[in-house]
């Protein structure tokens, strides 16, 4: 809808949505009327309710759809009415049919040998249209098979019978209608009425209205056919029906890729109906392919069909339509695709002249093959003489045939017909190279290169007494990336007129890279690259001192090795495939825009200044993603990086068939699994070689060109084939994602490389219980080309107990990559130093390789001078002309420039192509046990180094970086504001006893823990105490190092790799309940907010990052102290100010550390103060004086001395009262 319409695809949409909203009412209603139908069961009655149901909503989503409808929602809302059409179907189709199917059987002597089955609902009547069956009324081509078991799997692939049937199903008293869609011209033979039938049916119907025609069939070829013999080809014939006559094509033999060019002719077919449904709707044609075998029944191969082109008799053969065109039609075996069969089918009506109108059969009856005819001279393609040009390198991995090992193998070339053998290699074991190079032959092809036939290659083995045995074949279905196309003249990069002068200066700018590439090579321009501008605005901006300064800073060369170079690398990949992402959606977005453009017509000025920002906006966010790895970012460190390939080395160079091309050569027959995984176990071997194909006679400016040699034709400038010695570097970076081996869902991988007969094992180099480990091995083997050309590396599960378990494996032809023109060698550096982490690994210097290219490719130059310009061709490179050598002196070096030629080597007319730059590839490990099941990947990349040249440096070391030892000393000054949670004993007051809690993220078994802080009332703490956490760390990674057992059976320690985060914890201590959490915060030591100088100054917005803050690095800042709140989420999980910790960070290395020992806590050496607390602060239960001195007597002091005085005077009361009566006795009675 959105592809095929031109204009306004939503209209359309809301159009089918409001139908279908009209078509679910309409069922509702009509439903509605139905639904109390006494003959309808339970089971009626219930899908009924459910369709009611579905319906309804359907209808509804559908108007609330169409509502919503937009240019730019089209594709989102197709996809919701594609969920419609799928419940659609689902609820009409009938879980109970009332009706049962109608079976077709064929008889022969009272046996069932093949049947066909109708659904009854296909060929129900009606006299509404939209409610008819489809088969309904209609005469349709039914195919037999075979009943039962026999009719599943290839055995019932086979048609048994094919029929024409015309069905009907319908009530009684429909019956008048059951003739309705027969052809017309026919009269009804009626039984007999003595019988007692009724009138209907007829018992037979005799055709008045009959059209007599003669069908053509053009076989021309097949390719990619289904190798059905154990030899891995075929004996293909083709078998064509139609109506009730079949003929064949002659068997070519052992051939995957048959070319008949036959014309078979079916003669006096007689059809019914009106001559215009015939010519619009002709009958099928089926066209199905078997193997010949001498002994048993043919195979069969698979099957296609066909409409033929029809011509009545009124018609003239002419074009458009005729002689018909040969077209491709797809061949099925089953399920799966089974090749192509190339073929042209007419169907010529006969007339009241006879066969005198029809076109005449051209060509001879009787040719070398028997009466076949061929097919016509206006429907066979147009042919000219084309050389296809062999280049026989070489044969590699060749299985045993016949239990005999492959010894003298040779290799023959076939197409239409015609074809070359190679020469004989006659000790394979020895050489697997073919002596005589290349060879050519002529061979008549059609001049369309759709048309092409198949290349067939074959291997044979040359045994005694001049046997020759097959050993495998491989057909090229396709030659047309083999035809030679003479180099475009008119091309920029091939104009040699005029110099284009490339200036390079080691941190150009890809834009201005850019502007250069976009040259018109006819201009004799120069670009200059001013940096000077650039150096002046990063000095101003260092002047200022901005808070991102650490990272505009120079690295020290010292610091830096191959994983700073590596890690840097990773960064830039990551961020232009994130580009790639933005600048795809952005091209999408800039499409619909453009699209809707056309619609709404001129944009109003507001909308135009906003879309005119918005692309500025873009533009100055930065190159885009094509454009390099050069592309520097502007807080980026000024680190040399190589090219990380997410994907193999070959994905990006087109597997290195620049020129050398490999063949898998099949034997054996094809399975019939559809997933086709039984390719692999076909290969028998590999043909290294190449094809080259152009028209004859030769252009002549190909002949002219200069060093032309006519011995190897197109196959100019080709190495030679001879054994040679290299020297193989392979560096295993690291894995990723590996699959688990272990039942604990870890692995314990190692490396083991296999090439040739060189096995090494890195065994005693597992990594333990990991699935992304990092190996940073480089392991050096000799090998000899071409015996020994395949590497292959694999990862292995130690196993204490057992044999180790393949997790993966990854295959490397380093013979494709070692001859190639992209240079697979080494790769080219992003530039050149003879010191540091950034060393030339190449033996040979950048101004002797380019030297050396411009030989092997008749190029003009290399010419140096004057100091800093080199000319290639027409191309002039200058950049830096001095060099630093490890002393700090300088000296004048060509290196740099040659290097810049190098790294452009694309631009250079005629030869020019990609080299292949410093680089790590990821390559799929696969199992052949879990084939298809990709089980992790591995990064990595191979050096080759001839052994005739001079030697290579020593490897490169990629060894994993060992962690540092750091001790981080962190002390707890004070607390502040923190909330107070519990009530006083005594006085009911808030108040809190605090401590904090202190951990480094992966060592919370080690955390530490402060004194506590006991009856804080104003959520003060003081504690002067210290923490000390030792730690190993990685400074590429940013992470933490740990290596622990995980378990008391464990037999050694796993590493962990964890983030390095500081955690402190705010606690509220209980001795008769848990501690209580009262706030946390959690530092990421890389990048954590600066501290407040004050705790007025601290807010919780420094921790949730709401506030702009300067982020410090304790590995960069060593020390640090300030004040941090600490928060926790309260009832409506939302973060809550719960104090404020004021604390210093200390790094040291461990050596730094051992010569400063401190104590722990409070402890010598260099012990803190004790803190100055208020008296307040101690447990009551254990200092019950103090107690009543500082919280009874404190609080209620006045209190307390008017209850005493008050005591004391009832007291005196007491007494008064109690001696009173005595005193008055005493002077009553006067004693």
């Amino acid at each position: 809808m959105i592809k095929t319409e031109k204009s306004y695809p939503e209209r359309r949409l809301r159009g089918v949505l409001e139908e279908l909203s009209c078509g679910c009412r309409r069922f509702l209603s009509l439903a509605d009327k139905d639904q109390g139908h006494m003959s309808r069961t339970r089971l009626d009655r219930e899908r009924l309710k459910s369709c009611l149901r579905e319906l309804e909503s359907m209808g509804q989503q559908a108007k609330t759809l169409r509502a919503q409808v937009k240019r730019h929602t089209v594709r989102d809302k197709l996809r919701l009415c594609q969920n419609f059409l799928q419940k659609l179907r689902f609820l009409s189709d009938e879980p109970q049919h009332s009706i049962p199917d109608v079976f077709i059987w064929m008889m022969s002597n009272n046996k069932r040998i093949a049947y066909a089955r109708v659904p009854s609902k296909d060929l129900l009547f009606s006299i509404v249209e939209e409610e008819l069956g489809k088969d309904c009324a209609k005469v349709k081509t039914l195919f037999l098979k075979l009943p039962g078991k026999r009719g599943l799997g290839s055995m019932g692939w086979t048609v048994q019978a094919k029929v024409e049937l015309y069905l009907w199903l319908g009530l009684s008293k429909q019956r008048k209608d059951f003739l309705c869609g027969l052809p017309c011209g026919f009269e009804e033979v009626k039984a007999a009425q003595a019988l007692g039938l009724h009138s209907f049916p007829p018992i037979s119907l005799v055709y008045t209205k009959k059209q007599v025609f003669q069908l053509r069939a053009h076989m021309y070829q097949a390719r990619s056919l289904f190798a059905a013999d154990s030899s891995g080809l075929s004996d293909p014939f083709a078998r064509v029906f139609f109506i009730n006559q079949s003929q064949c094509t002659e068997v070519l033999n052992e051939t995957l890729c048959p070319t008949w060019d036959q014309m078979l002719v079916f003669d006096n077919l007689e059809l019914y109906g009106e001559a215009q449904e015939l010519r619009d709707d002709p009958p099928i044609i089926v066209i199905e392919i078997y193997d010949q075998d001498s002994m048993g029944k043919c195979d069969f191969m698979g099957r296609t069909f066909a409409k033929p082109v029809v011509k009545m008799a009124d018609e003239e053969y002419c074009p458009p339509r005729f002689p018909p065109q040969l077209e491709y039609y797809q061949i099925y075996r089953g399920n799966a695709t089974a090749g192509d069969l190339l073929a042209a089918f007419e169907l010529l009506q006969i007339g009241p002249a006879g066969k005198a109108d029809l076109p005449p059969i051209d060509g001879p009856m009787d040719m070398d093959r028997g009466p076949i005819m061929p097919v016509p001279v206006g429907i066979r393609p147009v042919l000219s003489k084309y050389r296809i040009e062999v280049l026989f390198w070489g044969l590699r991995d060749l299985k045993r045939v016949n239990l005999a090992q492959v010894d003298r193998p040779r290799v023959d070339i076939e197409c239409a017909g015609k074809g070359v053998q190679s020469s004989m290699i006659h000790n394979y074991k020895k050489n697997p190279n073919f002596s005589t190079l290349v060879k050519w032959f002529e061979v008549d092809l059609p001049e369309n290169e759709l048309l092409h036939p198949p290349l067939n290659i074959r291997v044979v083995d040359c045994r005694a007494f001049g046997r020759y045995t097959l050993v495998g074949s491989h057909a090229v279905s396709s030659l047309r990336r083999f035809i030679y196309r003479p180099p475009d003249h008119s091309a920029p990069n091939w104009n040699s007129t005029g110099e284009i002068v490339v200036n390079m200066e080691p941190e150009a700018p890809v834009k201005k890279l850019e502007t250069m590439v976009k040259l018109d090579a006819t201009s004799d321009a120069v670009i200059k690259v001013d940096v000077a501008d650039e150096e002046k605005e990063k000095k101003k901006k260092k002047k200022k001192g901005s808070s991102d300064e650490p990272e505009e800073e120079e690295p020290d060369e010292s610091m830096l090795d191959w994983w700073s170079k590596y890690f840097a690398s990773i960064d830039t990949m990551k961020e232009q495939l994130r580009q790639q992402d933005t600048s795809g959606m952005d091209l999408e977005e800039k499409e619909e825009i453009d699209n809707t453009d056309g619609l709404k017509g001129p944009l109003k000025g507001k909308e135009k200044a906003k879309a005119a920002k918005e692309e500025k906006k873009k533009k100055t966010q930065g190159p885009g993603p094509g454009q390099g790895v050069e592309a520097p970012e502007k807080k980026k460190s000024k680190i040399d990086e190589l090219k990380v390939y997410p994907k193999e080395l070959e994905a990006e160079f087109d597997h290195f068939e620049d020129w050398l091309h490999t063949f898998n050569l099949l034997r054996g027959k094809t399975g019939d699994d559809e997933d086709g995984s039984t390719e692999e176990e076909r290969i028998v071997g590999r043909f290294k070689g190449s094809l080259c194909m152009y028209k004859v006679p030769l252009p002549e400016e190909v002949a002219r060109e200069a060093g032309f040699d006519p011995t190897y034709g197109m196959f100019q400038g080709i190495p030679s084939n001879d054994p040679i010695n290299v020297l193989v570097r392979v560096y295993v970076v690291r894995a990723t994602d590996l699959h688990p081996a272990d039942i604990n869902g870890k692995a314990d991988p190692y490396i083991a490389i296999r090439l040739g007969k060189t096995d090494i094992r890195d065994k005693e180099n597992y990594i333990s219980k990991q699935l992304n480990p990092v190996f940073g091995k480089s392991f050096d083997i000799e090998a000899s080309f071409p015996m020994e050309s395949m590497l292959t590396v694999s990862v292995y599960d130690w196993d204490l107990v057992g044999t180790d378990d393949l997790i993966g494996e990854t295959k490397i032809d380093l013979e494709n990559r070692f001859y190639s023109k992209h240079r697979a060698t080494c790769g080219i550096a992003q530039t050149y130093s003879i010191h540091g982490y950034n060393i030339w690994r190449d033996p040979m210097k950048p101004s002797q390789i380019l030297t050396r290219l411009c030989k092997e490719g008749k190029v003009d130059g290399p010419h140096f001078g004057p100091p800093g310009r080199v000319k290639v061709s027409n191309r002039v490179f200058t950049g830096p002309s001095e060099m630093e050598d490890e002393n700090g002196h300088k000296g004048p070096t060509d290196e740099h420039v040659a290097l810049c030629a190098l790294r452009h080597w694309e631009d250079i007319p005629r030869v020019g192509c990609r080299l292949v730059p410093e680089h790590v590839e990821t390559r799929p490990l696969l199992n052949p046990d879990k084939p298809g099941i990709e089980q992790g990947r591995l990064e990595l990349w191979v050096d080759m180094f001839p052994m005739d040249i001079s030697a290579p440096g020593t490897p490169l070391d990629i060894s994993p970086r060992k962690p540092k030892k750091y001790e981080l000393r962190v002390i707890v000054w004070n607390t502040d504001e923190v909330v107070l949670e519990d009530d006083d004993f005594f006085t009911g007051e808030k108040s809190s006893d605090i401590f904090v809690r202190g951990w480094l993220k992966g060592q919370q078994e080690d955390k530490q823990d402060t004194d506590v802080h006991y009856h804080s009332l104003t959520g003060e703490g003081n504690f002067n105490w210290r923490y000390l956490f030792p730690f190993d760390y990685l400074a590429a990674e940013e992470k933490i190092v740990i290596s622990k057992k995980e378990s008391m059976f464990s037999w050694d320690e796993t590493e962990y790799k964890i983030p390095a985060r500081l955690t402190l914890q705010i606690w509220d201590a209980d001795h008769f309940s848990a501690d209580d959490f009262l706030g946390a915060i959690e530092l990421d030591l890389n990048r954590f907010p600066r501290g407040a100088k004050t705790a007025k100054q601290c807010t919780m917005e420094m921790a949730t990052g709401e506030v702009d803050v300067p982020l410090v690095s304790i590995f960069k800042q060593k020390r640090v102290k300030g004040w941090w709140p600490l928060l926790a989420r309260n009832e409506n999980d939302e973060f809550e100010l719960t104090g404020k910790v004021e604390a210093e960070l200390h790094l040291l290395t461990a050596e730094e550390a051992e010569k400063n020992p401190v104590g722990l806590a409070r402890n010598e050496p260099d012990p803190l103060e004790k803190p100055n607390r208020p008296d307040t602060s101690f447990v009551w239960f254990l200092n019950p004086l103090k107690s009543a001195r500082y919280f009874l007597w404190h609080t209620y002091r006045w209190l307390l001395l008017k209850l005493l005085l008050l005591a004391l005077l009832l007291l005196l009361l007491a007494l008064f009262l109690y001696s009173v009566p005595g005193y008055l006795a005493k002077k009553v009675l006067g004693a």
